[in-house]
């Protein structure tokens, strides 16, 4: 997997697009950036790129095997403007995306307006699951009904595990991004209360003892009607557009399950929201074959990457290194050049990488040995990312970097790599301004 992964990282420079007439010095790809989190300090950061076209080449929305991985990075922390660098160098190397699909985050968003203050910006997409998500936070977060609700599911939860009821136990819900999820706890809800109707129940009784468990949930039965009819009009849109993409048609289908949304509020944003990307792909000309605007393939990469190939521990280095192995469809070629991978270059690509179990057994077998654990602030724990083959001899590299010190001790300033932009679009764009 290591191999494979030298192998796609070091390929990843010559991946395009189909060329877009409406922005020909592009690449041809849309670019989805996210962040995950493993075991230790780092957070892995990742880049999938998928043909813009994609709607039209394939049904369905992008999947493992449609995109590829063109960078993958680990840090203590990611800031808008740390992103944006990594975006730079990543254009420098493949030029600059059709367009970028994000979802809602604060960081994202930072990166995005930087790069388009260095003028290497592009049209950004808002992934579906994401701003459907949104529309619910802002609406419900704050209702005291969906916070009595909440913990009316928490308490059921108590109540019925351990017992011949646990079969019945609402499902986990994460606090974090809650509202992609919460629509379960609804449905969960619903039919649970469908098994409790009106009526006495004998004392004892399976039938009493569920009664006994459902807590405030009984209470709450409004709230899960019209939670269920805006989520559930929302799920519907989404299936339309992460399978055939937004387009104008697409767009069309959707009305009708807007119409039916019980708030207003939230059928009025969705409407915006979909114009406004509707106008981006139009700007992109695919508004008659629709965009993706789907992340699901990310988070499919992360998942299983945390599953495969990492051992007992999942370390985020080394979910890290193996990202790029589980994008795309393998080949012969791409066989034969993992066969060509040397074990040499393999133990010199991971050598700066120390997974937590190398640390683990080093500082319990030499106690004296547990500062080496630090790291300088700031210092990328891992970046594959592809370069230029001037930069490189082999290629790929394992880019850590290192500081270094003024006479006095103080530490210099590091080089700005984000400016050297030397190849922002691909060839097309300079047959375009010779002939132009």
């Amino acid at each position: 997997m290591i191999r494979l992964t030298i192998v796609r990282i070091d390929a990843a420079r010559t991946v395009r697009g189909v060329p877009l007439d409406q922005a020909p010095c592009t690449n041809g790809l849309i670019w989805r950036i996210d962040i995950s989190i493993g075991l230790g300090s780092g957070k892995i950061l990742a880049g999938l790129a998928f043909d813009a076209h994609q709607q039209q080449r394939e049904s369905g929305a992008p999947a493992l095997h449609h995109v590829h991985c063109i960078g993958v990075a680990g840090a203590d922390s990611w800031t808008g403007e740390r992103i944006a660098a990594l975006l730079g160098r990543l254009i420098a190397t493949m030029g600059r995306p059709a367009a970028s699909l994000k979802d809602s985050g604060s960081d994202l968003h930072k990166a995005v307006a930087v790069r388009e203050d260095d003028g290497l910006g592009s049209p950004c997409l808002a992934d579906i699951s994401h701003a459907a998500a949104g529309m619910l936070k802002r609406t419900y977060q704050h209702h005291p009904a969906f916070e009595r609700f909440v913990s009316a599911c928490g308490r059921v939860s108590g109540k019925l595990q351990q017992t011949l009821l646990a079969c019945l136990a609402p499902p986990t819900v994460r606090t974090k991004a809650r509202f992609m999820h919460v629509h379960r706890l609804c449905t969960w809800a619903d039919r649970v209360l469908q098994l409790s109707p009106p009526g006495g129940a004998k004392r004892g009784s399976l039938f009493a003892k569920l009664r006994g468990a459902l807590d405030d949930l009984p209470d709450c039965k409004a709230l899960i009607k019209r939670f269920q009819g805006d989520a559930g009009a929302l799920m519907a849109c989404q299936e339309i557009l992460k399978t055939r993409g937004l387009a104008a048609a697409t767009v069309a289908q959707c009305a009708p399950r807007i119409d039916t949304m019980p708030t207003v509020a939230i059928g009025q944003e969705f409407r915006t929201s979909l114009a406004h990307q509707l106008g981006i792909a139009t700007t992109l000309g695919l508004a008659h074959v629709g965009v993706p605007i789907s992340s699901d393939a990310i988070e499919s990469l992360f998942g299983v990457g945390k599953r495969h190939g990492v051992g007992e521990t999942p370390d985020a280095a080394r979910i890290a290194l193996r990202l790029p192995a589980f994008c795309g469809t393998p080949t012969r070629e791409e066989a034969e050049q993992v066969l060509g991978v040397s074990m040499g270059r393999q133990h010199e690509f991971t050598a700066a990488c120390t997974s937590l179990t190398q640390q683990r057994r080093e500082v319990l077998s030499h106690p004296g040995r547990l500062e080496s654990l630090a790291r300088e602030p700031d210092s990328p724990h891992v970046e594959l990312i592809p370069r230029p083959k001037k930069w490189a001899k082999n290629g790929v590299n394992l880019y850590t970097k290192k500081r270094y010190g003024n006479d006095n001790g103080t530490p210099l300033a590091p080089l700005d790599e984000s400016t050297v932009i030397e190849n922002a679009g691909p060839p097309v764009c300079e047959r375009i301004a010779l002939t132009s």
